[in-house]
């Protein structure tokens, strides 16, 4: 049975889920706006990856964890806290968007790490002009646009009480209270101080300094409501093309998937990290 903890000799507690299995260990990171039940689809609970042993855990901001001002360094020092507190001596890490990031960090941090994944954690949708090649330049920038926009609307919403149809549609743990209201978490505050960095905005440059075993995996579909077509489409292209070329530790898959690929391929997702990973 998975146990639920809570770290807490840390600068802020941090929530984990230990699913259980006996061999190397493997922490797992959520994406913005996620909590660490994105990786239930994966069916950990008491088996791990192929008997390794898989430790999930909420971001700071994010489901049971505390708040605290996004910084990647510190972010970090939450996952160093979290390795710590359970004994995991050195983790391969695993990451899912955000989380995809921040295992990317990890590795430069880490070089000795057995090996991470970073299953389409590479660059922003919402991303600099030159990363989607082939596209008429007018289109593109009209595009961006309509996805500027709809992030912004997005980012305005979690600021405001959820009205009851939408509360019953998110998980109990991304949601807090305040003054009788429910509202989601993370806050506005921390999606912008995420959505703003370079960091965020490009991973794809650091990949070629990971001097650890990698996997990168991309998903071949659009993500899930979002506006999708031709700005998808050159936005994969840019990542195929800068992807390109990367040292021979470093493997790139392919996953027939959109970026919700955990939902929507979770075996195949396990079997390409138990196939990776020692």
């Amino acid at each position: 049975m998975p146990q639920d903890l809570v770290v807490d000799d840390h600068e802020i507690p941090l929530a984990v889920r230990d699913h259980g299995g006996r061999g190397t260990p493997v922490l797992l990171l959520h994406g913005l706006g996620g909590t660490l039940e994105a990786w239930d689809p994966l069916g950990l609970d008491g088996q791990g990856l192929d008997g390794r042993r898989a430790v999930s855990m909420d971001l700071r901001g994010h489901g049971l964890s505390g708040d605290a001002p996004w910084d990647w360094t510190q972010v970090l020092d939450d996952v160093e806290a979290v390795v710590r507190y359970l004994g995991l001596g050195n983790p391969a890490v695993v990451g899912h968007s955000l989380g995809g990031m921040l295992a990317t960090r990890w590795a430069l941090r880490h070089p000795e790490c057995p090996g991470i994944v970073n299953l389409d954690g590479l660059r922003s949708a919402e991303s600099d002009p030159g990363n989607y090649p082939g596209m008429d330049p007018a289109a593109r920038d009209e595009e961006l646009a309509r996805l500027r926009a709809m992030f912004d609307a997005q980012a305005a919403s979690v600021s405001h009480p959820l009205p009851d149809e939408l509360r019953a549609m998110l998980p109990a743990r991304a949601l807090t209270e305040r003054d009788g209201q429910a509202y989601a978490r993370p806050s506005a505050e921390l999606l912008a101080a995420v959505r703003y960095t370079p960091e965020f905005r490009d991973t794809v440059p650091l990949l070629r300094r990971v001097a650890c075993p990698a996997l990168v995996v991309i998903p071949t579909q659009d993500p899930p409501g979002m506006p999708g077509g031709a700005l998808m489409t050159a936005f994969r292209r840019g990542v195929r093309r800068d992807l390109a070329g990367l040292p021979a530790h470093i493997r790139v898959e392919e996953l027939e998937a959109s970026h919700a690929m955990l939902a929507e391929q979770p075996e195949a997702v396990a079997k390409l990290i138990s196939g990776f990973l020692p």
